[in-house]
């Protein structure tokens, strides 16, 4: 092994491969460039962090050249001669910051540890620039396999380009690009990357780069600079594909490239595990403008199912609010049927803590039962269910749609804590919940049928939010409004509320005037229901008196 020592300059391809370009959707006519800070180099089995309140850290497996004599406006056929080595790198990249970044990848290609480089280096004499092979895995498996017959532009083109513009010194290196399957890495990964070439005398190989990822505790400050910040197209392109960061099949037609970004989720789960502590408490909460993500708007995102999406109704008057606090379920319920809707109780699901009520519009979200390959597609990533807490917003409730499968939590601690951020009203599940004690301590209302500690890939796959779903055996719609108290939970269709709740409301004064005469010693023949006779000593009762000041 030779010392790789600190370079002058790092110089980073965009796109080179036509996998990766085929796979981006874009074929550049020639070769583009950007610096990263030589601060950013490490050695192999070494750790990489990602900073708190990120969430797109991804690695990428090249073939690093690092420069042994000066090159200066050298030809192609020239070039290869002026290449001391060729050894394995991670061209690590935090997505978070690429927007701000606009281009230059100072920020987010140029983290501390962001440029591992070795552990061997491969003398360039003894192998062919276009017979050289790089492969990545994460946590043991390849992601990533392909080789220089795949560039777009040679090795010794990109040496012969450079050398037009500046002086290549010796040291320097070169990063030559990646190839498809680059993607999203979190905390506690292990990314390895070697470079060979298969067909050379002995099978030159750098050996395995090996770098693991860790959790970084200090966020960047607000005052002093700008703030990650991510969109959906961000997550596509760090993920690899709509598919594998979750989002829907297809973009909204409305949603654009160049769309500002939103900022980042402040909280950030492991993308295969509802329920990482990755971050232990809530954050404050930033608005999410994504339009696929639901918006702070509350506007709807389609599923990749190809259901209809529903565009939410306006939320609630503060004075309707405080009426339906007031009103309970089951006078609701009464004055439901009365007006021909007999189907709108969520049944099986009771009040995780004792004696709580819920009041809110229903934001929905909607699982489907497990399967391996949907939930490798859906349900890792910035799926549904993470889209739709994030996106939750005050006085909404997030009404999950389970199937009614108590088998597996649907929810947990940290998705808690996010809706508690985000200011939501509750959760109503016809599934489990995880972490059922941290949940009830968070404070945040749910009503669901009970605990369970599985993961939610054990029976549910992560679909779409903002459609019609069923929960409970009930139809709920987005703006439909949610009552939940000690009876249950009721669906209540936005444009009846305020008849609905004023007619509770009216017979619950009714009930309690006919208890009191209950109490009193009054048979209930007669009175429950009030014949005509106790209707009228009702109606004296609550007709105003001649006379009375106003």
């Amino acid at each position: 092994m030779t010392e790789i020592t600190r370079p002058g300059k790092i110089i980073a391809i965009h796109l080179n491969y036509v996998s990766r370009s085929d796979q981006r959707g874009r074929r550049p006519a020639a070769p583009s460039y950007f610096f990263k800070p030589a601060s950013s180099i490490a050695g192999t089995d070494g750790t990489v962090e990602r900073p708190a309140g990120t969430e797109l850290l991804a690695f990428e497996g090249e073939i690093a050249l690092i420069i042994g004599t000066a090159a200066r406006r050298v030809s192609v056929e020239q070039a290869w001669a002026h290449v001391a080595h060729v050894t394995a790198s991670n061209d690590l990249g935090l997505y978070d910051l690429r927007t701000n970044d606009k281009g230059s990848n100072v920020r987010s290609k140029g983290g501390d540890g962001y440029t591992p480089v070795g552990p061997n280096l491969i003398a360039a004499t003894d192998i062919d620039p276009g017979a050289l092979r790089v492969r990545t895995w994460v946590n043991g498996e390849l992601a990533q396999d392909d080789t220089t017959a795949g560039l777009l532009f040679p090795l010794p083109q990109l040496i012969s380009d450079l050398s037009q513009h500046f002086t290549l010194e010796p040291g320097d290196i070169i990063l030559t690009g990646t190839p498809a399957g680059s993607s999203v890495i979190v905390p506690g990964d292990v990314v390895e990357v070697e470079v060979d070439a298969p067909t050379a005398p002995g099978a030159p190989s750098s050996g395995r780069l090996r770098t693991t990822v860790t959790q970084g505790e200090v966020p960047f400050d607000a005052q002093i600079g700008s703030m990650p910040a991510v969109d959906d197209l961000q997550r596509e392109e760090a993920w690899g594909s709509r598919e594998a960061a979750g989002l829907p099949a297809s973009a909204p037609a409305s949603a654009s490239a160049s769309a500002p970004a939103a900022p980042a989720a402040a909280v950030t789960t492991h993308p295969t595990h509802e329920g990482s502590k990755n971050v232990p408490s809530a954050a404050p909460n930033p608005t999410v403008s994504d339009p696929s993500s639901g918006g702070a708007s509350g506007g709807a995102s389609g599923g990749a199912s190809g259901g209809a999406s529903v565009e939410p109704t306006a939320g609630l008057s503060a004075e309707l609010r405080a009426k339906l606090m007031e009103a309970p379920t089951a006078g609701l319920s009464s004055q439901l049927r009365k007006r021909g809707l007999h189907s709108c109780f969520i049944d099986g699901v009771s009040a995780n803590i004792p004696g709580s009520k819920i009041v809110g519009t229903a934001k929905t979200l909607r699982f489907v039962p497990a399967r391996e390959d949907l939930f490798k597609t859906h349900g890792g990533g910035y799926n549904a269910q993470k889209r739709a807490f994030d996106a939750v917003e005050e006085g909404e409730i997030i009404v999950i749609e389970a199937r009614g499968d108590a088998t597996t939590g649907t929810l947990g601690d940290i998705l808690a804590l996010r809706a508690v951020a985000r200011g939501a009203a509750g959760v109503v599940t016809d599934g489990g919940v995880r972490d059922f004690d941290a949940v009830a301590e968070i404070g945040l209302p749910v009503f669901s049928q009970g605990a369970h500690p599985s993961v939610l890939g054990r029976r549910h796959v992560p679909w779409e939010h903002d459609v019609t779903i069923g929960c409970g055996g009930a139809t709920v719609q987005p703006g439909d409004v949610i009552v939940g108290d000690g009876d249950g939970v009721i669906v209540i269709p936005a444009h009846l509320a305020e008849e609905v709740t004023d007619a509770a409301l009216a017979q619950e004064d009714e009930d309690a005037w006919i208890a009191e005469q209950v109490a009193a010693g009054h048979p209930v023949d007669g009175l429950f229901p009030m014949n005509a006779q106790w209707r009228a000593q009702y109606d004296a009762r609550s007709a105003p008196q001649t006379g009375q000041q106003r």
